[in-house]
């Protein structure tokens, strides 16, 4: 077979695996296409105009948002509470994450039932969880009760504007920690156990060899775990909604809450749809930070 014969039957045979690929992918891209791309396109000409949920909408531009940055006073506040919460909830999520993962790996026996059991809030659902800390975390609840019975006074967790943030910080953290756990157990399983034995003869202590040897071949998962948890913290709804549905005074009150409060409470779809695009926008620049970031303290050698 001359060699112009073998390029064409390679050119051929490229486009039968292209045609197979693309019937298996198209479920997908069809579902992707209607449920992700098109509502995307069409939020974004809805932030263009004054767009109620009932009756005539007018294109007003970029009007909504000239109003939502240098208008609406709220929207700030809104701002700083859904970064304070970001930065709280990855912060305790992926320390206790890493805590309970060093622990879990460490026990000889009984460690698949405590794996298990701290993932298991993960299979109950946020609002679950949410209304099970509500009566926790209530007057009379087991919180409470403890803090009175060795002579403190107890909070209003989620009635206080001091303490209400916090509140919904620990039912996130409660609710959310295993699934990272499981990622840090599966990276601390797969550390080279010669290169953790090398470092021992070399004199290193266990603290010197986790934090100089663990750690560091462990920043792929670390990394991967920071990532998805800053993403998802971003989009936090469900835990104000039901607990304290953004009070007290807006002091839980996030970006997806005002979202939704501007679409089906003032029925302001325009400004709603502005407001998500901000959301994505803040999403998309921190990712954009923390992968071009990921070169200076993520290892991928093995």
């Amino acid at each position: 077979m001359s060699v112009p014969e073998k390029k064409a039957g390679f050119k051929r045979k490229r486009k039968s695996d292209f045609g197979v690929a693309l019937v298996f992918l198209a479920p997908n891209l069809i579902g992707f296409l209607i449920f992700t791309m098109i509502p995307m396109a069409f939020s974004l000409v809805m932030s263009l105009y004054d767009w109620p949920l009932t009756g005539e909408h007018t294109f007003i531009g970029l009007g909504n948002f000239v109003k939502l940055f240098t208008e609406d006073v709220l929207f700030w506040k809104i701002m700083k509470n859904t970064l304070v919460y970001v930065v709280a909830y990855v912060a305790f999520n992926v320390l206790i994450a890493m805590g309970m993962a060093v622990w879990i790996t460490s026990l000889k026996k009984a460690n698949e039932f405590f794996r298990s059991a701290f993932f298991l809030p993960m299979m109950i659902g946020i609002v679950s969880s949410t209304m099970i800390f509500k009566w926790i975390l209530s007057d009379a609840g087991l919180v409470n009760s403890l803090i009175r019975f060795f002579g403190g006074e107890a909070p209003n967790w989620f009635g206080s504007t001091s303490t209400a943030m916090v509140a919904v910080v620990i039912v996130s953290v409660w609710q959310g920690f295993g699934y990272n756990m499981v990622i840090f157990i599966s990276g601390l399983l797969g550390v080279s156990q010669s290169v953790q034995e090398a470092a021992k003869i070399d004199g290193a202590n266990a603290v010197q060899t986790f934090f100089r040897v663990t750690l560091p071949c462990m920043s792929p998962s670390i990394f991967f775990a920071v990532v998805m948890t800053v993403i998802s913290s971003f989009q936090v709804f469900d835990q104000t909604f039901v607990s304290t549905m953004g009070g007290p005074n807006n002091e839980t009150n996030t970006l997806v809450l005002y979202l939704y409060n501007n679409a089906f409470k003032y029925q302001r779809l325009g400004y709603a749809s502005a407001i998500a695009w901000v959301l994505f926008f803040c999403i998309l620049i921190v990712t954009a930070f923390l992968m071009k970031q990921q070169k200076h303290f993520v290892n991928y050698e093995s």
